[in-house]
């Protein structure tokens, strides 16, 4: 199967995969990017993110010692007295209104640090954090997204490593494809769909990047990106603020673990787009639902190559170019 052309099947999303193991093999004349190794300051006086700096809308950061956080100043959400819905008649052009909260989560003062770089204790404080953020804003909203866009390549728009939550009033499609899809699966068989899976690869023993005894970081059987990697718990979860404290803090070891492997991968501070899913914040039950965290880095070849969803990706379906279980295996090694 590993040196076949094949396809592969998402059941997370219900969207399938084309796997073409042989194109590894084609000559590359494509664009290689100049991979950024200059030396970052700790402190950045011209950053807007660094304690005591001003801020492009003219507010200064304070003096804060680990993390912080605060309103995006350029939200993409924003909270609506009265929010209410304008659907057209027309079925071809409908309309509704959004509402939510953006905010900006400083992993630490140090404008240098990435979550790789920091010690487990630091990384326990952002998980807190998204903690205590989805807590705060799942009072409101339906659906609340912690992510992070690390790197240029990824679009940041600033060095200084920090994360992003999005709040909203309405539930995005993707995490409506996860929320339908893990329901059929709990209606068909009983159990979560991704606890299952967890329950699989330990068996298999095939795609497993790193394991401690709560966390399990696997390149998924169906996965898009050439090392995309997704973070499971071995125990039932829906949402992080369920997580338990000694579970946080074997949290934070598996993503040092992890981050680390993706550093030393090309020998460089790996750009990737990461973000946590869990339950919707309703009144439902969900036990369908399994937390989890999706890592989607754009290198294929090395730090200077990336995997563009480009033609047939766009246009057709996913596809990839070696298989799941020789990406574990690269990062596995390391």
């Amino acid at each position: 199967m590993s040196t076949q052309v094949h396809r592969r099947y998402n059941p997370l999303k219900n969207e399938w995969v084309l796997v073409s193991p042989q194109r590894t093999q084609r000559p590359w004349l494509g664009s290689k990017e100049t991979s950024s190794q200059s030396y970052h300051p700790a402190y950045d006086p011209h950053c807007y993110l660094c304690p005591g700096n001003m801020r492009a809308n003219g507010k200064i950061n304070p003096q804060y010692a680990d993390t912080f956080v605060f309103t995006n100043d350029f939200a993409a959400l924003i909270p609506l007295e009265h929010p209410h819905t304008n659907n057209s008649y027309n079925t071809l052009f409908q309309t509704e209104t959004a509402s939510g909260e953006c905010r900006v989560i400083c992993f630490s003062k140090q404008h240098n640090l990435t979550l790789a770089d920091m010690s487990e204790p630091d990384i326990s404080k952002v998980i807190a954090l998204w903690i205590a953020q989805i807590q705060e804003l799942g009072q409101q909203y339906h659906w609340v997204q912690i992510f992070e866009n690390k790197g240029e390549s990824m679009g940041c728009s600033s060095l200084h490593p920090h994360g992003q939550v999005w709040a909203s009033n309405f539930l995005p499609h993707t995490a409506h494809q996860e929320t339908l899809n893990q329901a059929t699966y709990y209606q068909q068989h009983g159990l979560p769909l991704l606890l299952a899976y967890a329950e699989q690869e330990c068996r298999k023993q095939e795609r497993i990047v790193c394991e401690n005894k709560d966390w399990l970081a696997v390149v998924p059987y169906w996965a898009t990106w050439p090392f995309e990697t997704l973070l499971l718990p071995k125990f039932t979860v829906t949402r992080m603020p369920n997580v338990s404290l000694i579970q946080q803090q074997s949290l934070a070891q598996i993503l040092k673990m992890l981050l680390v492997k993706y550093d030393r991968l090309f020998n460089v501070s790996f750009p990737y787009s990461m973000g946590w899913h869990g339950a919707p914040e309703t009144s439902d039950p969900h036990h369908h639902w399994q937390l989890h965290a999706h890592f989607y880095p754009p290198l294929l070849r090395s730090a200077s190559i990336k995997k563009f969803m480009v033609g047939y990706e766009m246009l057709a379906e996913a596809q990839r170019d070696f298989t799941a279980e020789y990406a574990a295996q690269c990062l596995r090694n390391l």
